[in-house]
Formats: C-alpha cells, structure tokens, sequence
C-alpha cells in the first residue's frame, strides 16, 4: 500500500498507476481521512504543556505524512495515504477551551460516527458535512479563504477575549488534507442550524436584492434555502419583545463592526424558523448527546443575551437553544448566525463590484465596500428582518386615562371639604354683618328697596343725612353716586348697600342700582 503515496521516491510506475486509478479519491475516503487526520492532530497535541498563546502561535503549520501502513509516529488505516497538515494548533486549542469544549469531547463528536454530507445552496463549491451530534459542521475552504482566516486569527482572538457571545462563526480548527492528487481544506465550526428542530423556513440574507432570489432548482428541494426577496414575499417581519430585540440587533451591530474593522464583506446571515404551532417536535429523533451541551454559547439564545442579563446554560430539550419570535399568529423558534465570513474585500472583488455596478445598480449588489455592506446588513435586518413589538397603545392610553380622572377624583374629594368650609365661613360672616348692621332697625331690608324722596329741609333730616352717610363710610359698601344733592337717604338703603355687598352678585347689583335711579327719577319728577 505504500506504492500510493505521490511524493515518496521508488516504485514510480507503480505509483503512476495508483494514482492514475485514485486521481479523484470517493467523499467516503476524504471523510474517513478527515477523521483520521484530526483525530491524530488533537491526540499528538495533548501531549504538548499548555501555555499561553504567543503570537508566532497563529502562524504555525505542522504537516505529516500517514502511510497506510503505519509508521512510528502514525497509526495504521485502510485508505490511501495523505498528508495532514494542521494550521495554528495552539491558538484553535485555546479557542476550543475558551468554549468549553474538552478534547475527548471533541475527538467523539468528529470520529466516532461517520460523517453526515449536506447539501450546499450557495454559489460556492464548498462542501459540507455534520457530526453526528449536531455540534460541529466541516467545511471546505479555498486557499485564499484558509490564508485569511489564518491572518484573521490574531485578531479574531482578541474579539473573542473580548466577547465570547458573539454570531460570528466559532472556528475550533483548521486543517488541509492532501490524498491522491487532491488537496482539501477544511475548517470546523459550530453548527447554526440543529437537526433535531425542523426548520420550516431557512434564509439566506445579505441585504441585498440582485439575484437575491432563490433558484428553480433550490425551490423543489425538500428543505430549499430561501434568500432576500424570498423573505419580504414570505414574511412580513418577524416579532420580538422589545429586551430580546434590543439585543440582537445589540449583537449584530457588535459583530458587523468586528468584521468591518477586518475589511471583510459579502457575508449573510442563515436564519432558520420552526413553528411551534404547525406540529410538535419528535422526541424520538433527538441526539443523547445534545442533552449534555458541551460547547458553551453555542446557541443562538446564548449569543445575544450577554449584556442583557447573565442566562444559565440552555438545555432546555423542548427548544434546544432557540429565540421565542411570533409572525402575525405563529409562534417560532429563531435559529441564526453569520456565516462566510471569509470574503475580504480583494482587488478581485473590487473588479467584480465595479463590473457589476456597469450593468445594475451598484448599492443593490452583493459585493460592495465593508462598511456600506455593514450599514446596508444592519438596515435590512432591523428594519424588514427583526422588528420590535410595541405595547398597545389603546391600552396604555386607556391605563393612563383612568389614572388621570381616578387623581381628580381623589383630588375634587380633597378639596370639596376645604371649599365647603370656606363657604360657611363667608356665609358665617356676612350672618354676622347682617346682625350687628341690619337688625338693630326696625324695617328689613328688601331686595328692591323703596326711596324716599323727601325735599324738607329740616335740621332732622340733615342730620339723619349726615349719620347714614358716615355709616356708609365707615362700612365697606358701594354707594351710588347721586348727583341729586337733595336726595336723602334712609337706613334701608344703607342696609341695602350691605346686604348686595355681601350677598347680591355684581351682575345682579348694577340691575338693583339701575332700578333705583330710575325710582329716584319718577319720585323727583312727581314731586315736582
């Protein structure tokens, strides 16, 4: 079997004719070489101390070769031989460890079960493969996204120092195989989208709208991948609370800032929608393992509620990490999380964007300058994606409304006693006036008073004149002006001066005085 490998001298018609068979070795072979190469890389680093991580760490490759048959260092399989190589190994173990993730756990999930092959609905040619626990996805990436990544990774390391809730893509490896003339690279990171929740829906959004519609062939899938325009069609929006919102949307803008600041662009959000309504989840397809969650903020309900309050770990079977949302009636479960985040914004997608940009409407394309894609993302998220769901305002108008005439009730019946007692108080007051003043005469005083008019010009009536105007002086009364000089007088009239003080209205006052000049006038004129 070792006439297989490509690079080793000797028996090279052999090899020749190996390879010639083997030029494209089967997805079994190069998921069973995936399995075996990372189980060698995590075993062979547990024997390395553990130290802090330097940064020479991030730029480290370790490669060795697996014959078939074995060697001192290698174990002995049964497919071709390959070359393993294993990129910053210190710096992915510190991650793995940040997120709770202990090696054995992560050797059982990736190689005790064969790999599960998912379908790809993107435009790349990456494929993709799942854990049989639903913790990890492997996916294979170009060249120049596993160069980026590795240059990503120094500061990719300090925003998770930072922020270990985050949407973005968790990397907890990174590793390139090379079997029969073929070379791939593939990374592993958590997985958005678990298995054991039937996703009614899923999205891909970027934000954008050219060619932001799902294909013909994508549709008739049994689970089709939707896109942009798909989702405005589809959905009218989807509703948090407003605390659930605010962070999300808290998170999102976090995170496209990080990416932005690493010039990277052309990256969506896969959203996937269970609707708890339409039917209820089958218990029976559930992963053992899931139950024991071992990678910490691996759920998207873990991911946004670092800075609104501290949850205990979700292990909740029933929802399995999801955010409680509603659509008109529904309720739903929201699954999500960026993914290709490894697109930096190259001279060859400059090109793509300006020759774009000739034909469509540059602002509607995918690729664009990081921080437009960044603004136009958030805009399209918080606004047509995620939306906030308001209090009724009939009812807190109403809530309002009753409080407001339940204070002025409590305050007319406060004050309905104080004004009460102030009008017994006036009403006390001029009971008194009316009994020091107006009781000591012999007549009442009558509302329409009768004048006398009396032309004697006695000593007495001089005198009664003189006393009833000084009692008018004295008394705080109105008195008529009558330009009548001879006009006397009587105490009624004084009476009646403070009997409308106190008790008449103004209104009612000038239509007493009036009748009383006109009474003077008719007497004047009969007298004469």
């Amino acid at each position: 079997m070792s006439t297989t490998t490509t690079d080793s001298a000797g028996s090279g018609t052999k090899t020749s004719k190996v390879s010639k068979d083997n030029k494209k070795p089967t997805a079994a072979i190069l998921k069973g070489a995936i399995q075996l190469g990372i189980s060698y890389a995590v075993g062979n680093l547990s024997s390395k101390p553990d130290r802090d991580v330097l940064m020479q760490d991030f730029s480290v490759v370790e490669s060795v070769f697996l014959p078939s048959e074995g060697s001192n260092l290698t174990p002995a399989h049964h497919y071709p031989d390959f070359r393993l190589k294993t990129y910053a190994p210190l710096a992915f173990r510190y991650f793995r460890e940040l997120f709770g993730i202990k090696p054995d756990d992560y050797l059982y999930s990736i190689c005790n079960e064969p790999l599960i092959e998912l379908s790809n609905p993107g435009a790349s040619s990456s494929w993709f493969y799942l854990t049989s626990d639903d913790e990890f996805i492997i996916k294979t990436v170009q060249h120049k996204e596993a160069e980026f990544l590795q240059k990503l990774l120094p500061g990719y390391y300090m925003n998770l120092n930072q922020n270990p809730r985050t949407l973005l893509p968790k990397f907890y490896g990174l590793y390139c195989i090379q079997c029969s003339g073929v070379t791939i690279r593939v990374v592993v990171m958590n997985n958005v989208l678990p298995r054991a929740m039937k996703m009614h829906y899923k999205y891909d959004l970027k934000g954008s709208s050219y060619k932001r519609r799902a294909s013909r062939k994508e549709r008739i899938k049994s689970s089709p991948t939707f896109k942009d325009l798909d989702f405005q069609e589809m959905h009218e929006g989807l509703h948090f609370d407003p605390d659930t919102y605010n962070a999300l949307m808290k998170t999102l803008q976090r995170d496209c800032r990080v990416l932005e600041s690493f010039k990277i662009m052309d990256y969506s959000l896969l959203l996937g929608i269970h609707v708890l309504d339409r039917k209820p989840l089958n218990r029976g397809n559930r992963c053992d393992s899931r139950k024991g969650q071992k990678v910490l903020y691996s759920t998207a309900l873990e991911s946004i509620q670092g800075n609104v309050k501290d949850p205990e770990p979700v292990a909740d079977d029933d929802t399995l990490g999801g955010i409680p949302a509603k659509h008109k009636d529904e309720n739903m479960l929201i699954f999500l999380g960026i993914i290709d985040i490894l697109q930096s914004y190259r001279f060859i997608k400059k090109v793509e964007h300006s020759w774009k940009a000739l034909v469509h409407d540059g602002d509607t394309v995918s690729v664009h300058r990081p921080s437009f894609y960044a603004d136009r993302f958030l805009k399209f998220m918080g606004s047509t994606v995620f939306k906030k769901i308001h209090p009724l305002r009939g009812a807190s108008s109403k809530r309002k409304k009753s409080s407001f005439y339940a204070a002025k009730s409590a305050s007319q019946e406060f004050l309905s006693p104080l004004k009460e007692e102030k009008q017994e108080e006036k009403k006390a007051q001029s009971m008194d006036n009316l009994d020091g003043n107006f009781y000591s005469s012999s007549k009442q005083p009558d509302i329409l008073p009768r004048a006398a008019v009396s032309f004697e010009s006695t000593r007495n009536d001089e005198e009664d004149l003189e006393n009833s105007e000084e009692r008018r002086a004295s008394s705080s009364t109105i008195a008529l002006d009558d330009p009548l000089p001879s006009l006397s007088r009587t105490h009624s009239e004084s009476e009646l001066d403070v009997y409308l003080h106190h008790t008449v209205s103004p209104r009612r006052l000038s239509w007493s005085c009036s009748i009383v000049c006109v009474q003077a006038s008719i007497n004047l004129r009969g007298a004469e």
